[in-house]
């Protein structure tokens, strides 16, 4: 992790004193142990500041669509890279104005699995060969990486980036074998009450905060059409019909454009399995429409594109 750190920084110094970008999106060591914070770096003087370490999780393509006049740099993950290359594609980036430069990633710590194993303050946290430890007052504990990983993570088949203009450090070995969607599998096998019990222990969760929507690389619509009042689409109480709807309509919204990054899950206070719904989706585009987001800049999501040849056997002709 530390050589990979080094050379984020060498290559940001040299991205910004040459003016190749006016801006470099990075992580940085969080206030707190066990997290990171998004970095906007504009002079080489702040370099020192960037950090690449096992708890850089958050998705930093969310920054992009808001920054329109700059050429920016950005460290890009596997998560990151596919969602930079889906806003290419959706027409709200442009991708001559960005410099990508891509790290394999090996995975990222949940921190609050951690933090639910750990009596006391937490000072100091180190990274030595594939484990995280953790040290306070009269305490070290060591955690194995692997085993502390994110959900999406332990699954995650992308870990290399999708596009990048640079790439720093060895691509990792993707999870060819794993099945992400084994979760998903068991789920459709049992009995439509039982899914919808499921969905309502989930849902009725929702405080209406919007953090999943705040932190997702996808959500960029200038208004939400849960914000919207001509038309009013949907009640903004927490009424279990309207939260419900809330979550189904997201959910549709990122059919055929999510990219498992987790954002939205890491980001809901309640913890609720947000990433269990886009899964689903994900699932049925990907096995109705042989279609993964953010893997290719030629072509449109399923419901963005048409094609006399579209599969029409789920219409009902009766």
């Amino acid at each position: 992790m530390q050589s990979v750190e080094n050379r984020i920084k060498e290559k940001a110094a040299e991205l910004l004193t040459t003016k190749k970008v006016d801006l470099l999106i990075g992580f940085e060591r969080g206030t707190m142990p066990l997290r990171a914070s998004p970095a906007f770096i504009y002079d080489e003087a702040d370099i020192e500041k960037l950090a690449w370490n096992s708890f850089c999780e958050m998705n930093l393509a969310r920054y992009l669509t808001r920054i329109t006049s700059k050429r920016v740099g950005i460290i890009a993950k596997g998560c990151d890279s596919r969602a930079i290359a889906a806003l290419v594609v959706e027409g709200q980036v442009k991708r001559e104005q960005i410099m990508i430069i891509g790290v394999p990633c090996p995975g990222m710590v949940d921190r609050r699995k951690i933090e639910k194993e750990i009596k006391g303050e937490i000072d100091k946290v180190e990274e030595k060969k594939g484990e995280i430890i953790v040290k306070g007052n009269n305490f070290e504990k060591v955690f194995k990486k692997n085993n502390y990983l994110y959900p999406c993570c332990k699954v995650c088949k992308h870990g290399n980036p999708s596009i990048y203009d640079i790439l720093i450090g060895e691509k990792v070995k993707e999870n060819s074998k794993v099945d992400e969607y084994a979760e998903i599998t068991e789920y459709e096998k049992k009995s439509p009450d039982k899914r919808w019990e499921f969905f309502e222990k989930e849902v009725s969760k929702c405080i209406r905060c919007y953090a999943c929507r705040q932190a997702c690389p996808m959500c960029y619509c200038e208004e939400c059409f849960v914000d919207s009042f001509h038309p009013k689409w949907v009640d903004k109480s927490l009424d279990f019909s309207d939260i419900a709807i809330w979550h189904i309509m997201r959910v549709y919204h990122q059919t055929g454009r999510c990219v498992s990054c987790g954002a939205c899950e890491r980001a809901c206070p309640m913890q609720i399995n947000l990433r269990f719904l886009t899964e689903k989706i994900n699932k049925d585009v990907k096995v109705y429409f042989n279609f993964e987001a953010g893997l290719d800049l030629s072509v449109n999501p399923p419901l963005a594109a048409f094609d006399i040849k579209d599969r029409e056997d789920f219409i009902d002709t009766c």
